[in-house]
């Protein structure tokens, strides 16, 4: 069972869905008379300055059963804040979330915010997210009060660097002796700039993780796409009967986080392992929490990892692959079809744009993929990537199998060309490269075959495989499109770089900084003269060539 584990029988939970786990979680520690019913909090407070806080319509408070326990009330001088994570709005020019964490329940939080660190902003309250964990499966997982508090600062002014601090009362970023503790953001550009983002899925709390996000932070990236499994509050991640719920571990990933995330808009999608049935019926109460995303998806509070933004030249859209997928049903279906319906509406839009040169998705489930732990699944296959051929596609990125691999450019489940190292593609012609940059953390997977990546190339005809079909059944296949293989921790950046030439160089490094391969991807602008061989011409548009 890929997805944490509550102290359900594993035989009955795996035949339950999401909403199924967490009404038998609720029913059965109610009738035990273990805890009583409550709303987790969600306090709601103050309008801000010209720049604006906006209450986040989007977040409703889990549902939750609360220990009986009352939270612990401490001096505010003697509580720092920690965890800070920072996110775009739907607007990135003008919105930007800042979120973060404290250990014990405060008063008054706030965030100040200025354009130099002397000279911050009056106190702009913020929003207090509270979430309970009970104890539960006979004491194995541990309870845990955990405080989360969100500021969501509006009409900003694009391009343009802030400071900022977090308290409350008893804390103040602006005392002197905090002003180590403010961080800052950039907001994006209102007319496209060259500029770099990275990638990467199922990353967790080890030495790996800690050392990509210092990799990451060494790109001066304008954003980070996270694609999904953020955490793994269940030690292992691979379903082990000692695999149970630790919501401490989050206070752990957030710290872990907060060295890049704290600068870097840290943009995540969820994965199985997202999807915790204590917190609501959807498993994605404690996401809501945790994080204050775009809301301009198709249901930002039962589907939060699913929405999109413009940086540039670039428009970026997250999936909530859970709803689509076949190998890990909990949620199959939780959307009813809007999401898939909401996708091909903004896929749409996005490319009707003639300031969008590139449109990347990313989310968790793969595509395409050869690892022998979860391959390819038949569910999103059959759901997106007909509609990402519809609307070309640039890029899309998936996490899941926990190594780093590249396709060829794929059109209609085969390959329409290949795409050695270094070389370029054009979507509008060739099909869509997909990656999985699953490398981010956690314990790595293997391939059905030998690695292959930069100055190691080991080029096969093809590769034995298989995709994961409705019903869970594996449908064996034998493919041409797996060009880039490599069993290591790692991630993804791709550099952007807007004008008539538009092009995107995308780069996969190892936690070593070692380069594992690299590639251009074509604009809607044109060729991409003197880039490993250039390219035919273009306009504005995209012309339908497939």
């Amino acid at each position: 069972m890929d997805i944490p584990r509550f102290g359900i029988p594993e035989k009955l939970a795996d035949r339950m869905s999401m909403a199924e786990q967490h009404d038998y979680l609720r029913a059965r520690l109610t009738r035990r008379g273990v805890l009583r019913t409550s709303v987790a909090t969600a306090a709601v407070a103050g309008v801000g300055l010209g720049t604006g806080l906006a209450a986040s319509p989007a977040y409703a408070a889990p549902t939750v059963l609360t220990s009986r326990r009352t939270s612990t009330q401490v001096d505010g001088s003697l509580v720092a804040p920690f965890g800070r994570h920072l996110a775009y709005g739907a607007d990135p020019r003008t919105q930007m979330a800042v979120s973060w964490q404290v250990p014990f329940a405060v008063k008054r939080p706030y965030i100040r915010i200025g354009h130099k660190p002397w000279a911050l902003s009056r106190r702009i309250d913020a929003e207090v997210r509270h979430l309970t964990t009970p104890e539960l499966n006979g004491g194995k997982i541990a309870a845990a009060e955990q405080f989360y508090l969100h500021a969501s600062l509006e009409r900003l002014q694009p391009g343009t660097t802030y400071y900022y601090g977090v308290g409350h009362d008893g804390f103040d970023p602006a005392d002197t002796r905090n002003l180590g503790t403010l961080g800052t953001f950039t907001t994006a550009p209102s007319r496209a700039e060259a500029f770099t983002f990275t990638a990467f899925g199922d990353q967790g709390v080890s030495y790996h993780a800690l050392g990509n996000d210092q990799l990451i932070l060494g790109q001066n990236p304008a954003f980070h796409l996270h694609a999904g499994d953020i955490c793994y509050a269940d030690p292992s991640g691979s379903g082990q009967s000692t695999d149970t719920y630790d919501a401490r571990t989050w206070d752990q990933f957030l710290a872990q986080t907060e060295t890049v995330s704290k600068t870097v808009p840290w943009m995540v999608t969820t994965g199985n392992h997202d999807m915790e049935a204590w917190y609501s019926p959807d498993g994605y109460g404690g996401q809501n929490a945790r994080w204050t995303l775009p809301d301009n998806g198709p249901d930002p509070v039962n589907q939060p990892g699913a929405y999109s933004f413009v940086h540039g030249n670039v428009g970026v859209v997250a999936l909530d692959a859970n709803d689509v997928s076949y190998e890990i049903p909990a949620n199959f279906g939780i959307s009813d079809g809007r999401q898939t319906r909401w996708l091909d509406r903004r896929l749409g839009e996005l490319r009707a744009r003639h300031d969008i040169d590139f449109v990347v998705v990313f989310f968790h489930h793969c595509a395409f993929s050869t690892t022998n732990a979860h391959a390819s699944d038949g569910g999103v296959r059959e759901a997106w990537v007909p509609l990402f051929e519809k609307h070309q596609v640039d890029l899309v990125i998936n996490g899941h199998n926990h190594v780093y691999e590249r396709t060829d450019a794929i059109l209609r489940n085969a390959v329409r060309r290949k795409v050695p190292i270094g070389e370029r593609t054009d979507p509008t012609r060739d099909g869509i490269v997909y990656v999985t940059a699953g490398g981010a953390g956690k314990a790595l997977y293997d391939f059905p075959a030998p690695d292959t990546y930069e100055g190691h190339v080991q080029d096969l005809d093809s590769v034995d495989t298989y995709h994961v079909v409705k019903g869970g059944g594996k449908a064996t296949e034998t493919v041409e499109w797996s060009r880039v293989r490599y069993t290591g921790f790692s991630f993804l950046a791709v550099e952007v770089e807007p004008g008539r030439h538009a092009r995107m160089k995308v780069t996969a490094l190892a936690e070593s900084g070692e380069r594992l391969h690299h590639f251009a991807i074509r604009g809607a602008g044109g060729a991409t003269p003197g880039f490993l061989g250039g390219g035919g011409g273009g306009g504005a548009g995209r012309a339908p060539r497939y």
